[in-house]
This record gives structure tokens, sequence and C-alpha cells, in this order.
């Protein structure tokens, strides 16, 4: 599943084609994603501007000038498209060829700028809902959510302080989008690595017995601030479906330094260990159990 980067770079890929953009057609070409889509979707979208479009954990939300909210999530493989005329919008440095159309193309918008945004979405895990402005705090998918990662207030003590008292791993806890918003299984095990902690370790450990950050919590913050950045800054990470918006493939994946190393020297200076593969949780995580504790 796309995480925050990968969303985010979608995220900044859609801005130029929608905001500030009316929809003049909108094709549903079947009548759900993951969940039924809202009823007359493609009508009540018809006419409507964007207004602006933001992001919250892994969701991107487009406000609309009909006072409401489209909430549009990726689900496991889900991808939109740009195109202007035969031309594609171009979205970083990347030269990768884009992914073609298919019988997944699910939804089709056509702004009022001539941009032509594709969503498409093989598994179909993906979904996109309506929702009114003033109720978007009571919206399931967003009102538990935890810190944004990379916001201002995300630091040691709020972390370590979501933690206290926990009986899960750390592995466990940072996977958990009502600790933190955004991160998945790829960017816990980069971060858990660069901090230099164990997956297996007790979250709880972030935390005093007081409830104050130990340093590891904010030695843990900044490598998943790091990380986050530096995979932004390569445009998301490509693991079978992912793309940007003009059909580019994100290059982090090059930059791993852990996951899906398995049986691979350690990349720390003078550690000497090996990368380990365990599962947790039913995922995997990838750490070296010589210099990560």
């Amino acid at each position: 599943m796309p995480e925050l980067p990968e969303v985010e770079t979608v995220r900044r890929g859609l801005v130029p084609a929608m905001e500030g953009a009316h929809f003049t057609k909108v094709e549903a070409h079947r009548p759900d994603l993951r969940w039924p889509l809202p009823k007359n979707f493609a009508g009540h979208l018809q006419g409507q501007e964007v207004v602006s479009l933001g992001r919250r954990g892994k969701y991107l939300l487009a406000d609309l000038s009909s006072q409401e909210v489209l909430i549009m999530h990726l689900g496991m493989s889900g991808t939109f498209r740009v195109r202007h005329g035969c031309a594609e919008t171009p979205i970083g440095e990347f030269h990768h060829p884009r992914a073609k159309p298919g019988t997944h193309d699910h939804v089709v918008f056509h702004m009022s700028n001539g941009a032509t945004i594709t969503f498409s979405d093989p598994r179909r895990f993906g979904f996109m809902k309506l929702i009114a402005r003033d109720k978007l705090e009571d919206e399931p998918s967003l009102r538990a959510l935890g810190p944004e990662p990379l916001g201002n207030a995300f630091d040691g003590a709020m972390l370590a302080q979501a933690c206290a008292g926990k009986k899960t791993s750390l592995k466990a806890a940072l996977s958990d989008q009502h600790v933190v918003a955004g991160l998945g299984n790829i960017y816990v095990c980069e971060a858990l690595y660069r901090a230099h902690l164990s997956p297996k370790r007790g979250a709880s450990t972030l935390a005093t017995r007081t409830g104050h950050p130990q340093p590891r919590a904010d030695a843990l913050v900044q490598a998943i601030r790091d990380v986050l950045e530096e995979a932004l800054r390569a445009g998301g990470t490509t693991l079978r479906n992912h793309r940007l918006t003009d059909g580019e493939l994100g290059y982090f994946q090059h930059a791993f330094r852990v996951y899906d190393r398995e049986g691979q020297p350690c990349m720390t200076p003078g550690c000497g260990g090996t990368v380990r593969r365990i599962v947790q949780s039913g995922r995997s995580t990838f750490y070296c159990p010589q210099c990560q504790r």
C-alpha cells in the first residue's frame, strides 16, 4: 500500500491539474471501488471547482466549491495519471515508461483546464467519498488519525506519550495510524534502522516511567523525518504498482538501507552484521540484529 511519501508525491502531481479547475465531465466506469461510489457521483461533481487539494495521512482531500470534500484513497494498487491533450504532465525528474491505460481505469475526471485525470485500480481497494466539509472531523477514516510525522508538532515527547504503556512492539506501534499517520511497513523499517532501534523492542521503552521521552524517542522522530523527506525528494517508492501521476517511477527503492535486503551486509559503518527478515503482524520486517537494539 502506498505510504505517506507516495501519496504526497501524487498530491503534488495532481495540484496543477486540479486546483482552481472545475470538473467539466466525470466518468465512473463502475458503480463501486472498495465501497460503492456516492449516489450520482459523476453528476454531483460536474461543475464543481477544486478549491484546494490536501492530504491527511494516506488520504487525498479535494476541497470543493460545494462545501464538500472529496476523499480519495489509493488502496493497494491505485494510481492516478494526468494528461494534457496528447502530452503527459512532467512530475519530477523521472524517465521510466508510464503506466499504460487499461481495463482497470475506473474513474476519469475531465477538468476545465484541459487536464484529464484517470484513476486506475486493479485490485479495487481504493475508494472515493464525498463528505460535507463541516462533518470532516467525524469521518471514521480520518478522526482517529495520529499526528502528521512531518508536522511541526510531531516530536519525541508526542511519540513517547502515544507509546507510553503500550504492550506492542515498536514496529507495531509505528505502523498504527492512531499513533502516527502515514507510516507503513517500508518506512517504519527504514526509520528504525536509522535510529538503531530493534523492531522487536517494546514501544513503551520510548518513555520513562513518568512518561517523559527517552533520548531514543527524539532519535526515532528525527529518523522518521529524514527517511520521509528523502523519499519525497526521490518521488516515493515503486513496489509493484506505485507510479507518479505522469506514469513515472519513484526512485527511493534504490536508497533502501535495510528493507528487502535480507542476507546482505548491514550498511552501518563498522557494524559487520547481516540484515535479517522476520514476520510481525503478518508483514515482513527487515532489520540488523547487530546494531538495532
